[in-house]
């Protein structure tokens, strides 16, 4: 199976629209990137008021954008994190959301054992290490497609990521946890040494490659057609702010 290895990084806006083209056309792609600058992104159900620390957020001006994916809210650090998107038919899949869940996070188990640490699937949707949460993915179908997006933390700045989000206080005591800063962690804390984003990137290409051979390509001018309308949606207030 071929891939396209798609690298375009953008702000907020435009990454969450690139996502949205590549699962609209559908074609194999595997893409990393990163937000740049650092942005907030929340799941297509969350109400923002809710997931936000709306006056933290506006005091360090950081933009939030909403998802077409479930989940919870992400912060993603410019310095401190690597996305990842993975689209395509949705026959190039296991059936199940679980499934191709678990099949897909695959590869950010494996490029966070590249990198010296030991990961494992846990949950719905969560990648942890010595169980704590270091990434986290979401999907989406449409139109016989999907697409599975996820973070990548090798060294988030936790601090601020705690700042800046809003976690249900049921959720944490579900799991015993008084604070958001014990559930989390990054691959270069485990590690114990310095990532840089390159090194990261390099090993989730190869992390991700049991998906099948890849070979690095562009957007075609039909999906930057797409990509350029998508952009207005995803920075507007009717849209990230409409519940």
């Amino acid at each position: 199976m071929r891939w396209r290895l798609l690298l375009e990084s953008g702000d907020a806006a435009l990454n969450m629209a690139i996502d949205e083209a590549l699962m609209r056309f559908g074609i194999p792609t595997v893409r990393f990137y990163r937000f740049s600058p650092s942005a907030i992104t929340i799941g297509y159900f969350q109400r923002i008021s809710s997931s936000v620390n709306l006056e933290e957020v506006r005091r360090a001006n950081v933009r939030v954008v909403r998802r077409i994916t479930g989940g919870g809210s992400v912060y993603h650090d410019e310095n401190g994190e690597l996305t990842y998107s993975v689209a395509g038919g949705e026959a190039l899949f296991p059936r199940g959301v679980l499934e191709s869940m678990k099949y897909i996070c695959e590869g950010v188990v494996r490029t966070i054992r590249i990198l010296g640490a030991d990961a494992e699937f846990s949950g719905v949707n969560d990648v942890l290490i010595s169980n704590k949460k270091v990434s986290g993915s979401a999907q989406a179908r449409e139109g016989g497609n999907l697409l599975q997006h996820g973070t990548i933390m090798y060294a988030t700045d936790l601090e601020r990521l705690a700042s800046l989000l809003w976690v249900p206080r049921e959720k944490l005591e579900d799991k015993g946890l008084k604070s958001i800063l014990e559930r989390v962690t990054t691959i270069s804390r485990e590690v114990n040494r310095d990532l840089s984003f390159d090194e990261v990137l390099n090993a989730a290409i190869e992390g991700f490659s049991f998906l099948g051979e890849f070979q690095e390509g562009e957007l075609s001018e039909e999906e930057w057609k797409l990509v350029d309308m998508l952009v207005e949606k995803y920075s507007s207030d009717s849209w990230n702010f409409r519940r």
